[in-house]
């Protein structure tokens, strides 16, 4: 039996809880106010519709600098048959915005008179002369403004529920309002329960954890109209959390409890709600956020306050911000909902998913060709980078146990799509260069996005025209050669082009101090040695292969070697945090995570790049960047990396 009260699909999750919020009365605006036009006002949301108060211009206006004339009196006038006309009778001089006189009817710019004195020549007096000569009639209503141009009394400037931006606020003021009323900002106590939880700068010992999701949330909150009420943390302690709950209801519209939602011996959160009013919901069919806790308190000052129960995983909270929280903001705000621009793409590998949830998986996108595309990130819910990576989510509907490479699936963007018609998509190996590159070209107007996945699997992508280029560093065990018999094998009658990047050292990674005493491949044999490997496919992979190869040594006899990472930082982490003693790696990430570094080999890291794509404008920044000194010295700051290559054609495949 289920240890949720109930684990209901999303969309019964939202529609009970809006009957609970429409039963407490709390279906709409929550209040307003009223304030002076100001700049704080931007992203405030509008409680009543804005009339216009005046016209706009309230009079008829001068356009340009010139002379008002009556059109009529005008006719005739050309270049080769000049007319004069007389200043004060049939002419006035004005400046912009100044009140057309009574009798006229239009305007000539200043630089297509010509003044003249009482004898016909021309005089330096601009502003007063005698007459004026014209070579060009005027039609009635040129260079005026007239009365009611912009706004006409009583016409709807801007409705309720628009977000205020800062050209709103010039036409309200342009309308005759000096103050305007706007929704109130509901407020949000945002309550991190966990004894585990540090704050924000404290030096970390094993099992803590640092407590940032207060902050997101709290970020969320403002960045979606409401106004944070972030409180301290509270330590797994049932009368604690009610204690504190109770407390932040009394001065709040809404109450997020972060952590301690699903059904540990230490998750408090649904008792909480259970003991200070309604649990609507405890667990939505929904990943990430599964266990997402909805309800209704009461106050000790009879008011209903709604509370969210928010999963402590870190991507779990940030989503079930969006999902829930936005919506109930906005609600209160009179606003629409945040609708996200949606996009159709490709998935660029299998994905699999929980059958029975709605399944959001984090994406980057790219534009490759006429395809838009799809590459799955990391999908764990503690991974937050990957949400900052994200281009957006893919939802994956309940009821399908997951898509395959290639299927089409509705991608809620992030970023814009001239975002993503600007990002260089590049799937395959990873190395630290290339965080580099993404870092550069943002001075270009450029993205680069990536998705690790092995070399081979960049060439495989390639061939399925998935990704503008590929990282790639696999060795050829029969020749010695690296990538182009590959290349050869993946790419067959696709025109390549393949750019040299780095050389860079491979070797083992192994803790500080060396505590295990390893040096050699040899050392792996050991039975007290854990080997940590990466993934299938990836040029590091290949080369340990050959190499062991080369020794002798079976990879059956490697404790270890089916432990795989995707990245060289990730191989790291496994080393640092003593999950692993050992593992294949380059000398940039032993530094970034403090490892020794044993060097075993040097290795070339190129860039493979289809014709087609190498030629294209998307591209072109890129091929500048590669040959720029800053570039070349934020590379050799890196340890175990040289350049003699960078940039060089070192072969075309076709």
């Amino acid at each position: 039996m289920s240890v949720y009260l109930h684990d209901i699909p999303l969309d019964q999750a939202l529609d009970r809880f809006d009957r609970a919020l429409v039963e407490a009365g709390l279906d709409g605006v929550l209040g307003e106010e009223e304030q002076p036009l100001a700049v704080d006002l931007v992203g405030r949301v509008l409680s009543r519709p804005v009339w216009a108060k005046i016209s706009s211009p309230h009079y008829h206006a001068s356009a340009m600098d010139g002379f008002a004339v009556h059109a009529l009196e005008t006719q005739g006038a050309r270049q080769t048959a000049p007319l004069s006309l007389v200043v004060g009778n049939q002419a006035r001089y004005l400046d912009t915005g100044d009140l057309l006189p009574e009798g006229f009817n239009a305007v000539i710019p200043i630089e297509h008179v010509e003044p003249l004195d009482e004898q016909g020549r021309i005089t330096s007096e601009i502003r007063n002369p005698a007459k004026i000569r014209i070579r060009e009639a005027a039609k009635p209503w040129q260079h005026i403004r007239p009365l009611g141009e912009d706004m006409v009394a009583t016409q709807l400037v801007l409705p309720a529920g628009h977000i205020l931006r800062p050209v709103d606020l010039g036409a309200i003021a342009g309308s005759g309002h000096s103050r305007v009323y706007v929704s109130r900002k509901p407020k949000v106590a945002v309550i991190p329960t966990g004894s585990e939880l540090v704050e924000i700068g404290s030096e970390l010992l094993p099992g803590d954890i640092l407590e940032y999701n207060s902050l997101v949330l709290s970020s969320q909150v403002e960045l979606w109209g409401g106004i944070s009420d972030k409180r301290l943390k509270v330590a797994d302690d049932l009368t604690q959390i009610k204690s504190a709950v109770a407390a932040a209801a009394q001065e709040n519209d809404l109450v997020l409890l972060n952590a301690g939602s699903s059904a540990g011996a230490e998750d408090f959160s649904a008792k909480v709600v259970q003991a200070l009013g309604t649990l609507l919901v405890h667990g939505v069919a929904v990943r990430p956020g599964h266990p997402v806790i909805l309800g209704i308190i009461q106050a000790e000052n009879k008011r209903s306050v709604p509370i969210v129960g928010v999963p402590g995983y870190p991507v779990s909270a940030a989503l079930t911000g969006e999902i829930f929280v936005e919506r109930i903001l906005a609600r209160w705000l009179g606003r629409h909902a945040y609708q996200p621009d949606e996009i159709e793409a490709e998935l660029t590998r299998k994905v699999a998913s929980p059958g029975g949830d709605d399944d959001f998986q984090r994406v980057v996108v790219g534009r490759v060709g006429d395809r838009i595309l799809a590459a799955p990130l990391p999908r764990g819910a503690g991974v937050i980078s990957s949400l900052v990576r994200a281009d957006g989510l893919a939802l994956i509907p309940r009821g399908s146990q997951g898509e395959s490479a290639g299927a089409r699936v509705k991608v809620r963007l992030y970023r814009s799509r001239a975002e993503i018609n600007r990002t260089i998509f590049a799937i395959g190996s990873h190395d630290l260069t290339m965080d580099l590159i993404a870092q550069f070209l943002s001075s270009a107007c450029r993205r680069l996005t990536s998705a690790n996945v092995g070399s081979l699997g960049g060439l495989v992508s390639l061939r399925r025209g998935e990704a503008h280029m590929a990282g790639s560093h696999l060795l050829d065990p029969e020749t010695g050669e690296y990538n182009f018999p590959y290349i050869r094998q993946y790419l067959p009658g696709i025109p390549v082009r393949v750019i040299g990047l780095v050389n860079r050292e491979q070797g083992l990674l192994v803790r500080k101090g060396n505590p295990k005493d390893i040096h050699t491949l040899q050392d792996l044999l050991r039975e007290e040695i854990r080997y940590v490997n990466r993934q299938r496919g990836a040029g590091t992979r290949v080369l340990l292969d050959y190499h062991l190869a080369q020794l002798g040594i079976s990879p059956s006899d490697v404790r270890g070697y089916q432990d795989e990472e995707f990245t060289h930082l990730t191989v790291g982490a496994a080393v640092a945090s003593g999950r692993a003693d050992c593992g294949m790696g380059i000398a940039a990430a032993a530094a970034a995570l403090e490892l020794d570094f044993i060097p075993l080999y040097e290795e070339r890291y190129d860039l493979v790049v289809p014709e087609t794509h190498y030629q294209s404008q998307l591209l072109s920044p890129l091929w500048d960047l590669l040959d720029q000194p800053d570039f070349h010295k934020a590379i050799l700051s890196l340890p175990g990396y040289n350049i003699d290559a960078i940039n060089q054609t070192l072969g075309l495949v076709e």
